[in-house]
């Protein structure tokens, strides 16, 4: 039996080196590594050849990994840049999210759902993740284009609207009679 740290050992030493052999073949066929990642967890996940069978263990190291990409963004976004490109985050980022998630309930709509769930499940959909939307641009060095700038406007926009819908999600749930779970606070 082997104790839980030598297990999670294994299973990191066996992301590091599918990584290491197979982010350079997808760089060298032109794929990129965002593709090369997700082919090493196929493989190495609990349907491929079963290397890390509990993911939900496992999966607290890819979070490290995307609050350190974050982190980076951070360090390099200057306040001034920022004040540049309001315009681009609240015109272009708004119309997006906004265009995006209505056209969504309404498919929603159209096929029987609710009116609540059809306005969680378009503002759900019409986000996308910054870290893999911007892996790709500057691996593609698309991030000092046009392009790049309207792309990262839009991103900035939908993780700055994430703690708004996280709040309506909250209100629909407690309006649908739902109940909402939060910390247990006893006044008294």
């Amino acid at each position: 039996m082997q104790e839980a740290g030598g297990h999670y050992l294994v299973e990191i030493l066996a992301l590091l080196l599918a990584t290491v052999i197979i982010i350079p073949t997808f760089h060298a066929i032109r794929l990129g590594a965002i593709l090369g990642y997700l082919t090493a967890g196929m493989i190495l996940g609990p349907w491929g050849l079963g290397v890390i069978t509990e993911v939900e263990d496992i999966r607290h190291l890819a979070e490290f990994g995307v609050i350190f990409l974050l982190f980076v963004l951070g360090i390099e976004l200057k306040p001034d840049k920022l004040w540049q490109m309001r315009k681009m985050v609240l015109g272009l980022g708004l119309a997006q999210v906004l265009i995006t998630a209505g056209t969504i309930y309404g498919i929603a709509i159209w096929l029987g759902l609710d009116n609540h769930s059809a306005i969680i499940i378009g503002f759900g959909l019409a986000l996308s993740s910054t870290a893999f939307c911007l892996k790709l641009l500057s691996e593609r060095g698309g991030i000092s284009t046009v392009m790049g700038r309207m792309s990262f406007s839009v991103l900035l926009l939908q993780d700055i609207a994430v703690v708004p819908l996280l709040a309506l999600v909250s209100y629909l749930a407690v309006g649908n009679g739902a109940e909402v779970v939060g910390p247990d606070i006893n006044p008294l």
